[in-house]
């Protein structure tokens, strides 16, 4: 008769009977799949679900990089742009997007204003990217024009957020505090469309920009790809009109760029991702093993029962097929409150997720993830139901029947519960290793020498009326108008222009300047500096020392000898080994321009936490940059933010036409590059701990187990003179040795695997020595706590009644 699948109930009857057991396997399993199903929901909504665009893998972006890798990123000013559109013969398709990203932007609403991120774009940007709007309609070309309407596409998000999903939108008006531009809304997009990350909303470039400020603008290309085009032959376009005879000099240093748009949009949460996805991978196959293991100890309670039922006509396949259906039981149990666990695991995601991670809005339990966790629990149960069941139910009838149990069961099943132990300890190291190196890197990161002083910091953003302060002039006057005013408040020590907040990156701000006298040649190998346009009190109030000569002052106007700063490295790569200061650099296209160092100072993280750059440093009245710094760094003596209030009140009463849009504490934006950072530390952290407690449930099992087994042998070794001591380090010995060769798997699999970890460290090596060495010794010592508690039990034995057990 062939096997046929029992009734649930006597399964069900079955587990009943153990509860504990059927608990512990239950939450194991849960904890495994509701982890790995919510890591499969994230990344189904940031790397597999397609944005909402026509064939996205055709979508491209290019610009030009400087080929020493000085300089990675150079856009093309408009002009350029629109001349190298009609060339390209790999894309069918071109769109411009501004250079700068996302930029906040001052919308009055009354006497309010707040802050919405604009990305200028031509008018065929989305017929570019195939992507159809939620509401309304996208920009045209005819919107892209001068003396076209201002008119402006809402994100998905900002939508949401900022108009509570008001299907009425349309029509409604964006006043920007900064000029007469209104825009009037005239479509929504779907949701999942964050390119230039963080947009809130897109506007045509041409209405947006006054026509003298046009020659500044500066775009990166988005094209799609023409049929049978590669992205390499589009780079290759690029480098190439980047060459061309009568490109300037500085281009025919340049070679183009590629990248697709999906690579591009998620950027640094790419590797992330893997990098978790991998980590769930592990914690689940810890769980399998984890559960395979409970079952075969089980099996050992259960072998005189499955011998009866063989013995009264029971085929194999009849008890596979009840072990099966108990198994189901578990999975199925297990994968119900792992929905659970997924949908705690998935809100607290998004969370603690950093505020700018791509389409976080799209992060939620759907179809698409309970299909996945029905996936995941299917798996889970091949992986730990069949291998038990087929074990368990290969009794030896007549030895069983003879009540040699314990022996029969334990030559089967001592090897293979040992080595599926070892494989948890060495899957858990790879998971704690990782998790250990990105804790440190992190460590790392927050200790970053900033050079200046964060505490007491507070960045305030203007947003001016450009109508009233449409140049450089004028808005140099207001602010010197403005700081005096700052600079008397109540509680303020130092107030300068900084131009731009904390954190922002260079976006532009780079020039490449040459040491007076230098011939050609050595000018061309000059790195390119970071370049800050500040006030005389700008040192004072990041409080950065100056290491030689002296800052900036009052004296240094428009008019008086053109000074300069320099960073330490500026200096030294300038002048290396020599006295900086009175030297003196040019710039300019003829390097007619030429500055005097007359300071030092150290390099700063203020751009970027990641990088120090070496930085070039122009007073504010001698500055020749078409427009001024509009964000302030000032210097409080008590909490920060108490000023904002009586600063809102300063900059409206000395500044017409300016208003004071946001102003935080330094250290709000330092949450900013460190967020991504702390994410991924604390998910690697809760994965590493949940493969360790299972890696050491598991051990503490197959301990107890083996004590249980051997309670007979223990007696006989206490019985002719062993002490509790020997007793208690021979289970020890046995122990620690399984989690040593699980160990040592584990330490091989870590320097293969945290190669993946390399985007993701600073200033730590995959291979870290200490590190490795550190989550080792962590590991044993969790194992050692595993093992002793079944330890100290075989050290109760009495060897009297231990030798009358069967």
């Amino acid at each position: 008769m062939g096997a046929q699948l029992p009734d649930v109930p006597p399964s069900v009857r079955s587990l009943r009977r153990t509860p504990g057991f059927a608990a512990v396997a239950i939450l194991t399993l849960a904890l495994g799949i509701g982890l790995a199903t919510a890591v499969f929901t994230v990344a189904d909504a940031l790397l597999l679900r397609p944005l909402p665009v026509l064939h996205q893998d055709r979508l491209v972006t290019l610009w030009g990089e400087r080929r020493d890798g000085s300089f990675d990123h150079w856009p093309f000013d408009l002009a350029r742009a629109r001349d190298f559109t009609p060339r390209v013969r790999a894309l069918e398709q071109v769109a411009f997007a501004d250079y700068y990203g996302a930029i906040p932007q001052a919308i009055r609403d009354g006497s309010q204003i707040t802050r919405l991120r604009r990305a200028l774009v031509s008018g065929n940007y989305f017929d570019v990217l195939g992507t159809r709007p939620l509401l309304g309609r996208t920009l045209r070309p005819a919107d892209d024009v001068r003396g076209a309407a201002p008119v402006a596409v809402l994100s998905h998000a900002a939508w949401q957020r900022r108009f509570g999903g008001d299907p009425g939108v349309l029509g409604r008006r964006l006043l920007l505090h900064g000029s007469d531009v209104t825009y009037t809304i005239v479509g929504v997009m779907p949701q999942g469309l964050d390119f230039p990350r963080g947009t809130e909303f897109w506007a045509p470039i041409v209405p947006s920009t006054p026509p003298a400020s046009e020659q500044y603008v500066v775009v990166d290309l988005v094209g799609r790809l023409a049929p049978g085009a590669s992205p390499a032959a589009a780079r290759d376009e690029v480098t190439a009109y980047l060459g061309r005879p009568d490109a300037a000099s500085f281009e025919r240093e340049m070679r183009g760029v590629v990248h697709t748009l999906p690579r591009l949009i998620l950027g640094d949460t790419r590797p992330a991702l893997f990098v978790f996805a991998a980590a769930a991978a592990l914690l689940l196959l810890i769980t399998c093993i984890n559960v395979a293991n409970l079952l075969l100890v089980r099996g050992l309670t259960r072998v005189r029962e499955i011998a009866v039922r063989a013995a009264i006509g029971a085929s194999r396949g009849q008890v596979i097929a009840q072990l099966l259906a108990e198994n189901a039981l578990l999975a199925a149990a297990g994968g119900a409150l792992g929905l659970a666990v997924a949908a705690a695991a998935v809100q607290g995601f998004v969370a603690i997720a950093p505020a700018g991670l791509p389409r976080l809005d799209e992060v939620h339990l759907n179809v698409t993830a309970l299909l996945g966790a029905v996936g995941i629990t299917g798996v889970a149960m091949l992986l730990f139901a069949l291998a038990p069941a087929v074990l368990t139910s290969r009794v030896e009838l007549q030895q069983v029947l003879r009540s040699d149990t314990r022996q029969s069961v334990s030559r089967r099943s001592r090897l293979a519960t040992e080595a599926l132990v070892a494989g948890q300890v060495a899957l858990a190291l790879v998971v704690l290793s990782a998790a250990g190196l990105i804790a440190r890197s992190l460590v790392e990161l927050e200790r970053a020498e900033l050079a200046l002083e964060p505490s007491h910091l507070l960045i305030g953003e203007l947003a001016l009326r450009y109508d009233q302060y449409d140049d450089a002039t004028k808005q140099r006057a207001m602010l010197e108008r403005l700081l005096p005013a700052v600079q008397a408040m109540p509680g303020v020590r130092a107030a300068s222009p900084v131009a731009a907040v904390p954190f922002s990156g260079p976006h532009g701000w780079d020039g490449r300047f040459a040491a007076e006298g230098q011939t050609p040649d050595e000018m061309a190998a000059n790195p390119t500096l970071n370049m800050e346009v500040v006030g005389p009190a700008y040192f004072a109030a990041l409080d950065v020392p100056v290491l030689r000569g002296r800052a900036f002052t009052e004296a240094d106007r428009e008019g008086a000898p053109l000074v300069v700063m320099l960073s330490e490295r500026a200096a030294r790569q300038y002048w290396p080994g020599e006295d900086p200061i009175g030297k003196r650099l040019t710039m300019g296209a003829r390097q007619r321009v030429a500055f005097t160092v007359v300071g030092v100072v150290p390099e700063t993280r203020y751009r970027e936490l990641r990088e120090a750059r070496a930085s070039i440093y122009f007073p504010l009245a001698q500055s020749g940059f078409p427009f001024a710094p509009t964000t302030l760094a000032i210097r409080t003596g008590g909490p920060p933010s108490a000023l904002v209030p009586a600063l809102r009140r300063v900059v409206a009463e000395t500044a017409p036409g300016v208003a004071l849009a946001s102003a935080a504490p330094f250290d709000t934006y330092l949450d900013g590059p460190l967020a991504q950072p702390r994410l991924n530390a604390l998910l690697l952290a809760v994965f590493a701990g949940a493969a360790v407690l299972l890696a050491a449930v598991g051990l503490f099992g197959v301990m107890a187990t083996m004590v249980r087994r051997r309670t007979r042998e223990l007696g006989v070794r206490m019985a002719l003179g062993a002490t509790a001591g020997d007793v208690r380090r021979l289970v020890l010995r046995r122990g620690l040795a399984i989690a040593a060769v699980g160990a040592a798997a584990g330490l091989l699999g870590a320097l293969l695997a945290n190669r993946l970890l390399r985007a993701m460290l600073y200033e730590v090596s995959p291979t870290d020595i200490p590190t490795l060495a550190a989550v080792t010794a962590l590991l044993l010592l969790i194992a050692a706590i595993a093992t002793l508690v079944p330890a100290r039990a075989s050290t109760r034995i009495e060897p009297v009644v231990a030798m009358r057990v069967e």
